[in-house]
């Protein structure tokens, strides 16, 4: 068994992006948001993950800049702390231990020294009342500080981070619930409470889901369930308040930020369109529709340069203040459900599951965002309640990633079911799936199962239904009429008008292991022949696996009764089996072992092993609340090295499985966190230029890595100063041409930089002498050597045919080329 300590389950990706409202730094360059139980950094020009603040042990519940230094941040987290980090390094400078679970954090800059969080009014988690804190950071040198000093501002309040604002430059906080707005002057240490009716026309919905309010006025922007936007005045008198009203939005306005300066007010909600209000003329406002999903929570950079929206999609929108769109970050989408399994992508090794209703999406697991979207059913999706539409509920890649399987359903009330299966190819070209065949309904009920053939010798895939029959499907080959290829039926099986309810290829594509409700039967593709049944306790197979490697010979499968069995196929019986509630049996490709995930007592255990040993390599209780839904082998970018018996299963691949929460989990090793504690120290800006085409074409980076590696392999080369690293090349180059000194100086530097010096002059005479001893006796051994010499002499002097006298350098070049080796010249001719 495996210690805890040594393999840890953790977040590796597809955390909620959207949970909490994002925040862009002061020089709008990042962009930090809460993902699961960590911060992500993001750049807001390439959309690409920066780095990850890690060290919460729960949910991150919100991210808050530091007013009084632009390159920090506060988080708060369920686990009762609140974290202050430098954001551009990943550092932890401090922490703060509160104590109680925090569910969001405000900050303002009148306020020092102090942050306002929201918190149980119990001491436990399931609390439904909450009270907003002001907790008064200690000033102190050690890491970890318990925050004591903490005082109640007001009670009752809600949870959600767009519930409560700073006004005036934190003067006063308004807070929002139900039907009630309150305001707590801080100054005043009084606090005013304004109540709306429950609806003052007929369905009018008049309950209070946001606020924001104006940073330099007294103007308090509240949002309600039915679309509409009220302008609060005078509310620091409470019986001569006055408010406006605005409306746009025909659902719930989910949230409202002004900008800094105050001129305008963003409101987004279910309709996916940002409304850009103009504050002096609230009949004047800008849209920017079409943003693809329910806008969640709005955010203004400090200059007002950016805007930023979440939304219900697990997707980030950055967005310029001209109102364009100029980034997108794209997390992983959960739907409703995922009917297609877990699947890797053999080309991009991304993560492949129902995204967008109607989709797959694929997803990269090593850089955590998402990659494209593939739209299948290529239909308008509608967005009403009891609407029945086509989902994508099966998807299969063949073993190359040439072709792609999808299934898609539609189940009319008082219809029959709508099936359609499609098969796509992959084009190199634009490097995408596209279209091939559509087969309408290629089975009469529902499809249970569907996998391709590995074998490289044919393009095959099998489907198996409830209507008692499994179909192989092959792609036709026209290459003699130069048509292009499609998919058609070329077996259709049963066995005794028993359903099949799943099935599985060998490694090598010589078998197919059905499963017909209680009985296994293995059949030969290649002839379509049954060549045996295997009988089990009693129980509906649910999965079937066959064995990988040097544990080929085994077929592993889970029936309803609680059984595990495992098939000897060369002698076709029973190797062993146990009493285990296998829920999920998944197999790794590049290695023996397979994982068992089990449902016990409202949770779920994992077991790892291989067939053909008795002894599991890794189990562990307990490993998450619920069920496990679906599980996948993906494979490393970067083996492990890791020499213990109890880790060496994660060394080619790594374990993600889906929890009933959708919370998408993998296994961490000692190994790989050390890997990326190593990356993690590493700075993120190394200089302040800026990595532009020219930067890059410079080569600065690539040269400092090639000059540490001379020096490695030549000692001597450190010693000698090249050209290149003279320092008005440097100047020339890297200064800025505004900052550059006058040309004067920069020529006489120039000039003085190519100067030899004395030193250099001394060896260079030495040098010459060695090489003038050295053709004395060249010259003597030349001429006992060659006889040629002497015609040359009977010819005179190159000085008597008015020739050019030569130097002495140019002569001893002349006597290296006299004396060097011509014959592959003649070689050449001769060919």
């Amino acid at each position: 068994m495996v210690e805890h300590a040594e393999i840890r389950v953790v977040h590796r990706g597809g955390s909620k992006i959207n949970f909490r409202e994002p925040v862009i730094t002061n020089d709008s360059r990042f962009l930090l948001c809460a993902a699961g139980e960590s911060v992500n950094v993001y750049s807001t020009s390439t959309e690409e993950y920066v780095h990850g603040l890690q060290g919460h042990t729960d949910l991150v519940t919100g991210v808050v800049l530091n007013p009084s230094n632009h390159l920090q941040v506060y988080s708060c987290s369920a686990d009762g702390t609140v974290r202050l980090w430098d954001f551009t390094d990943g550092i932890l400078i401090k922490t703060f231990i509160i104590g109680y679970p925090i569910y969001s954090i405000y900050i303002s800059e009148k306020h020092g020294g102090v942050v306002f969080v929201v918190v149980p009014m119990a001491n436990y988690k399931s609390s439904e009342l909450f009270q907003l804190v002001a907790v008064h950071l200690p000033r102190s040198g050690d890491q970890e500080v318990e925050a004591r000093e903490l005082s109640i501002v007001l009670c009752d309040v809600s949870p959600h981070p767009g519930a409560a604002s700073f006004g005036r430059e934190g003067e006063y906080i308004a807070a929002v619930k139900g039907l009630q707005l309150e305001v707590f002057f801080f100054k005043k240490q009084k606090s005013y409470r304004f109540s709306l009716k429950p609806g003052m026309k007929k369905g009018a919905k008049n309950a209070f889901t946001c606020v924001s309010c104006h940073p330099k006025e007294d103007c308090i922007a509240t949002g309600h369930a039915d679309g509409k936007i009220r302008m609060w005045r005078n509310f620091n008198q409470k019986k001569e308040y006055t408010y406006s009203t605005l409306h746009w939005h025909h659902g719930a306005v989910n949230t409202l930020c002004f900008t800094p300066e105050g001129t305008n007010l963003l409101s987004g909600g279910i309709e996916s369109v940002l409304v850009h209000w103009h504050y002096t003329q609230e009949n004047q406002k800008d849209f920017l529709p079409r943003l693809g999903a329910a806008i969640t929570h709005l955010a203004v950079s400090p200059d007002g340069s950016l805007f930023c929206t979440s939304h219900s999609d697990n997707k980030i929108t950055i967005i310029q203040s001209c109102v364009k769109v100029s980034a997108v970050i794209q997390g992983l989408v959960k739907g409703d459900g995922v009917w297609t399994n877990l699947i890797i992508d053999p080309r991009s090794k991304a993560l492949v599951l129902n995204g967008k209703p109607g989709h797959l999406q694929f997803y990269s697991l090593h850089r955590d965002k998402q990659l494209y979207n593939l739209d299948i059913v290529q239909q308008e999706y509608i967005h009403e309640e009891g609407l029945d539409q086509f989902e994508v509920v099966k998807a299969a890649f063949d073993a190359r990633g040439d072709w792609l399987a999808t299934v898609e359903e539609r189940r009319k009330k008082g219809a029959e079911l709508e099936i359609n299966l499609k098969l796509w190819e992959y084009d190199k070209l634009t490097q995408g799936f596209v279209l091939n065949t559509t087969v309408t309904a290629p089975h009469e009920d529902r499809i249970t199962a569907m996998f391709f053939s590995p074998s490289p010798e044919t393009t095959m895939l099998v489907t198996t239904s409830l209507d008692g029959h499994f179909k192989a499907w092959l792609l036709a080959d026209h290459s003699d009429t130069k048509a292009e290829g499609f998919w058609a039926c070329d077996f259709v099986g049963g066995y005794h008008l028993l359903k099949p309810g799943c099935c599985s290829f060998s490694a090598d594509g010589s078998l197919l292991a059905v499963g017909f409700q209680e009985v296994v039967t293995v059949w030969s593709p290649a002839s379509w022949e049954l060549l045996t049944t295997l009988s089990q306790p009693p129980g509906a197979i649910r999965d079937l696996c066959f064995g990988r490697l040097s544990c080929s010979k085994y077929l592993l499968g889970t029936s309803t009764k609680s059984q595990l069995c495992c098939w000897n196929l060369l002698t076709c019986s029973l190797e062993w089996s146990t009493p285990m509630d296998v829920s999920l049996l998944q197999t790794d490709p590049l290695s023996e072992n397979m994982a068992a995930f089990c449902s016990q007592s409202g949770s779920s255990d994992l077991f790892v092993f291989k067939p053909s040993e008795p002894r599991p390599l890794y189990s562990q209780k307990a490993l998450c609340t619920g069920k496990v839904q679906h599980a996948v082998f993906a494979p490393r970018d970067q083996m492990l090295e890791s020499c213990e018996e109890r880790t060496q299963w994660l060394n080619r691949s790594q374990l993600y499985f889906l929890t009933q929460h959708m919370d998408l989990l993998t296994f961490s090793t000692k190994t790989e966190e050390d890997r990326l504690l190593a990356s993690s120290k590493q700075l993120m800006v190394d200089d302040s230029v800026a990595v532009t085409p020219f930067y890059l074409l410079l080569g600065k980076h690539r040269r400092q890595q090639l000059d540490k590696q001379e020096a490695l392999t030549n000692p001597m080369a450190e010693r000698t100063q090249l050209p290149q690293g003279s320092i008005a090349i440097k100047e020339l180059l890297h200064t800025p041409a505004h900052v550059l000194p006058s040309a004067s100086f920069l020529c006489a530097m120039f000039v003085r930089s190519l100067l030899i010096s004395s030193s250099s002059a001394r060896e260079e005479k030495e040098h010459e002498e060695e090489e003038m001893e050295r053709e004395k006796e060249e010259e003597s051994s030349e001429g006992e050597a060659d006889p040629r010499l002497g015609e040359s002499a009977a010819w005179g002097t190159p000085e008597e045919f008015g020739a050019p006298a030569l130097t002495k350098a140019q002569e001893r070049e002349l006597r290296k080329v006299k004396t060097f080796d011509h014959s592959w010249l003649s070689s050449l001719l001769d060919c």
